[in-house]
């Protein structure tokens, strides 16, 4: 019997009565009436069990060590944009999200004059004057269904910051909701709420089920924290694989583990090059001119 033969059926396997709803703990597939059943049907079923385990076992890896789509373009130089929060900011007036470059860039008019740059490098509305100002658009943002306000708006209750109470469960429903608009980073928050019980109980199964669907969706943290929890399984093969992933989206972090496992003998000097290519690739992909130059300039500001 194929896992394909393999289907849920509200028929009891053992005696043929309807109505079964005792599900096989292991593969979720075959129901019965009861224990009893499922235990005289035990041998019969191990074998189909077992390969139903193994084929769901390879397409969830499949779909988990699959290279997700580059992160989206800046909106105005149209390169990719940056990993790091600090190569990009996000703007509460239009919801766009610019690379630093672009948001440092000196604005002209017309004629060439160098005007004031106080606005947002998009859609020229004036910046807000006050942070009370700026979360006033982002809820704004967020009730038309704006993903990162919503977000941003949940971390807030998380925290109790910017005059929210702190509300474990609001902020948690409001995470689910910026996931469910597509924010990749939700879903490493909303694992962080089961891995340290804040507004539920801890259930280390669903902080990493919640982990793997935000490196699925692209979220380079995510696949970080995955390959460190590899490492600490000494499950190295799978580790590589979570941090090759994160290298290629650009997650320094990453790198480090990359080399330091080459460095302990756990990765070969060829995994070392080819992460090392691999990161050089994604610099050559979000490197500008006017990215430089922001880079440089807060740098300097650093030491004043």
């Amino acid at each position: 019997m194929s896992t394909e033969d393999i289907v849920v059926s509200t028929s009891c396997p053992n005696c043929g009565k309807d109505g079964a709803n005792n599900i096989c703990n292991k593969c979720k597939q075959v129901k019965y009436c009861n224990a009893v059943c499922k235990k005289v049907h035990k041998k019969k079923h191990k074998k189909d069990c077992e390969e139903y385990q193994r084929r769901a076992a390879k397409l969830h890896d499949d779909k988990l060590f699959k290279q997700p789509l580059p992160a989206e373009d800046c909106p105005i130089c149209f390169l990719r944009l940056p990993s790091l929060p600090s190569g990009s900011k996000y703007m509460a007036c239009c919801g766009k999200t610019i690379c630093s470059g672009c948001t440092y860039a000196p604005v002209y008019d017309n004629q060439g004059n160098e005007v004031d740059n106080q606005k947002c490098a998009f859609c020229r509305t004036p910046s807000p004057k006050t942070e009370e100002e700026f979360v006033e658009r982002e809820k704004k943002r967020m009730e038309k269904g704006d993903a990162i306000a919503t977000h941003n708006l949940g971390y807030y209750y998380e925290q109790g910051e910017y005059g929210y109470p702190q509300d474990y469960t609001k902020a948690l429903e409001l995470c689910h909701r910026a996931a469910e608009l597509g924010y990749a980073a939700a879903y490493c928050g909303i694992g962080g709420f089961y891995e340290f019980g804040r507004g539920v109980e801890v259930d280390m199964k669903k902080a990493r089920y919640y982990c793997e669907l935000g490196a699925i969706a692209g979220d380079v943290l995510a696949r970080h924290m995955l390959g460190m929890e590899e490492e600490k399984a000494r499950n190295m093969d799978r580790a590589l694989k979570h941090h090759m992933i994160a290298v290629r989206d650009g997650d320094n972090d990453s790198l480090d583990s990359i080399k330091l496992m080459y460095e302990d003998g756990d990765a070969t000097k060829d995994d070392f090059t080819k992460a090392l290519r691999l990161y050089q690739e994604y610099l050559g992909e979000i490197k500008s001119r006017q990215r430089d130059e922001a880079a440089a300039a807060d740098e300097e500001n650093r030491y004043y």
